[in-house]
């Protein structure tokens, strides 16, 4: 019994690598030479400890003196990240060993020279988060209990790799952002300053999206592409909306479409559907929604909300 197991199972195996040779593009099983998932992750947490000092550590690493902590940090990202963008520069193998290292080495010099300016974003996003939300009590509990700023953080530092034309390794970054938040913002998109993330889980913000200064998005808010059938033929093409200064975005809206833009100091209400641009100094509501009461299966009272006479921009 144990041996015809044996020779099953052998034989399935068999069949599983035979179809290997298929010609599939989700065949290749050399593994040495992609980016490696786990290893991004690693390198996104220490990056961390590099943005916000004296909030994260890392138990691997032992001294007293903050500064060399922080060099020691720093050089071994640099290490690890310009291995892995060493693999992921090149898929296609059109470029020699010597010019894959020298191209990842150009390119996180340049990211690591961005981090000054990258930190000069999170501040903005840190005041802007804590100015924004009454239930903040501290920087501290900001920095590292809310997940709104933890996936802008993880967005601006894989923008830049994304400016820099990495391949993968930014949206393994954002896509690690979403699993741990719930917020997916993709690597491409073009934020300001000042940005605030509410609550956040369901956000979707798309590649081409470009948002202003001083904007407030809460949670389950889409700023979309209004229809991908195009497939990639759309590739390249702005797709997504532009978010202007000052703008609002309450629970569960959708903004979609490339040619859509919400104009400055604008208010989108809950739950609105958006596929046509919105004047600056708007709010925009629905309808006024109604309430029922029951009562032993009877109604008993029946009663419209009244929203504010400030949002006079109905669909």
């Amino acid at each position: 019994m144990q041996q015809n197991v044996r020779n099953e199972i052998g034989d399935l195996v068999k069949r599983v690598l035979a179809d290997y040779n298929g010609g599939k593009n989700i065949d290749a099983t050399d593994i040495f030479n992609k980016p490696d998932r786990n290893e991004v992750i690693d390198i996104v947490n220490n990056l961390f400890f590099i943005m916000y000092p004296g909030y994260f550590k890392d138990i691997t690493y032992k001294f007293y003196n903050p500064e060399n902590g922080i060099a020691l940090v720093l050089e071994d990202i640099f290490y690890r990240l310009n291995k892995q963008v060493a693999l992921a520069i090149d898929f296609k193998g059109l470029m020699t060993e010597e010019q894959r290292k020298a191209e990842s080495f150009r390119i996180c010099t340049s990211f690591v020279e961005k981090i000054p300016q990258i930190r000069e974003y999170l501040e903005t996003d840190l005041l802007a988060t804590y100015d924004g939300d009454p239930a903040a009590s501290s920087f501290e509990e900001i920095i590292i209990a809310y997940p709104g700023l933890i996936a802008i953080t993880i967005y601006r530092m894989a923008h830049e790799l994304y400016l820099l034309n990495v391949p993968v390794i930014p949206r393994l970054m954002t896509e690690y952002a979403h699993s741990k938040t719930g917020i997916d913002i993709h690597p491409g998109a073009t934020i300001g300053k000042n940005f605030f993330i509410d609550h956040g889980t369901g956000i979707v913000v798309g590649e081409t999206s470009i948002i202003g200064e001083n904007v407030k998005i809460y949670q389950g808010v889409t700023i979309g592409a209004l229809s991908t059938r195009g497939g990639q033929k759309l590739s390249g093409k702005k797709r997504h909306p532009t978010i202007e200064d000052n703008v609002v975005i309450y629970a569960g809206a959708s903004i979609l479409g490339g040619e859509t833009v919400i104009g400055k100091n604008s208010v989108i209400g809950g739950n609105t559907f958006i596929t046509s641009s919105v004047p600056a100094d708007t709010r925009v509501s629905i309808k006024n929604p109604e309430m029922e009461f029951y009562s032993s299966g009877k109604k008993h009272v029946k009663e419209e909300i009244h929203q504010s006479e400030e949002w006079f921009y109905v669909i």
